[in-house]
Order: structure tokens, then C-alpha cells, then sequence
């Protein structure tokens, strides 16, 4: 994954995965999908609601480990499937963010069967965006991804399920 701030109020995230856009875009449109991938290693997207449409809500309750316990919420500004998603984000958990929005802007780039996503993530001020750097997010959503990609693997190729498997994953 690679990670960049071009702006004082942004990150952007960046990951190929081996796997055409369609997958990657369903992967995060679909709640029996998310729970199988998103978040760090050692926590579960317990609840998964989506409202898959523009001014449509959607809200994540993550488990961790020792109780932790993680509740984004926000709303779908903007759906282009399978290329784009738009969505604004609160995390209710963190102080820094819990009454403040961010809005997330997902683009899927697909080439020979490969998918590039794209996040760039716009924080009202550079104190908070800075905050969220400061708070290991780059590290979760990196653990997030490499579950993507395992469970993107399975998805699309049943000989890849069987090799999954095998590696415990």
C-alpha cells in the first residue's frame, strides 16, 4: 500500500489488487463481503449496514481485541459502480474525529485483470487529518487490505481458495 499526503488536509491510499474492479467494488458494497475483510487483524466488523445509494447511510461497529470497540458512520454522497464511491465519514470513537466529517472518495482502475484502488480522504482541518496519521490508520487499514486481497483471491479463483486454505488464511 502506498500512502501520500498531497495536501495538508488529505490522505491517499493507494493498493493494486489481483482482481477485475467489479470483485474490489463488490468487496466494499456488499455487507457478507465486508465482514470477511475490513478492518485490522484481531478485529470484526460486528454490525454492517448499507444503504447503497446516494444520501444513503451506511454504519460500521468494529470489535477489537480487550473490548475495543470502533463505530463509523456516514453517507453515500455519490455511487458509480463499479468505478467510484463517495462517501462522507465520522468516527464516532475517536476524539479527534467524533464530530467531525471526512469525505472519502474510493476509485477503482482496472488493467488487465488488475484493480488499482485509489482513496483519497479529505479532513476538515490538517490538525485532524495529522491525528489520524498519528493514530496507526495507515497500520489498520494496510492489515484491512491484505484481507481484501486474500478474500479477493477466493472470490475469483477457486484453485486460489484451495491454495488460501492451505496457508491458513
Amino acid at each position: 500500500m502506498i500512502v501520500t499526503t498531497p495536501t495538508d488536509r488529505e490522505i491517499v491510499l493507494a493498493k493494486e489488487f489481483a482482481a477485475p474492479r467489479r470483485l474490489v467494488f463488490e468487496a466494499h458494497t456488499r455487507p457478507e463481503l465486508l465482514k470477511r475483510w475490513f478492518g485490522p487483524h484481531g478485529w470484526r466488523l460486528a454490525v454492517c449496514e448499507i444503504d447503497l445509494r446516494p444520501g444513503g447511510a451506511w454504519y460500521y461497529l468494529l470489535h477489537g481485541p480487550r473490548g475495543a470497540r470502533m463505530t463509523l458512520r456516514g453517507t453515500y454522497v455519490e455511487i458509480a459502480a463499479p468505478e467510484r464511491i463517495v462517501t462522507t465519514e465520522s468516527n464516532v470513537d475517536c476524539e479527534a474525529r467524533a464530530d467531525h466529517e471526512t469525505l472519502a472518495t474510493v476509485v477503482l482502475t482496472e488493467h488487465a485483470g488488475r484493480t488499482t484502488l485509489t482513496n483519497t480522504v479529505r479532513f476538515p482541518t490538517r490538525e485532524i487529518r495529522d491525528a489520524v496519521l498519528a493514530s496507526g490508520m495507515e497500520h489498520g487499514v494496510a492489515e484491512g487490505f491484505e484481507r481484501l486481497a486474500d478474500l479477493l483471491v477466493v472470490l475469483s479463483d477457486p484453485a486460489g481458495k484451495a491454495r488460501a486454505v492451505r496457508a491458513g488464511r
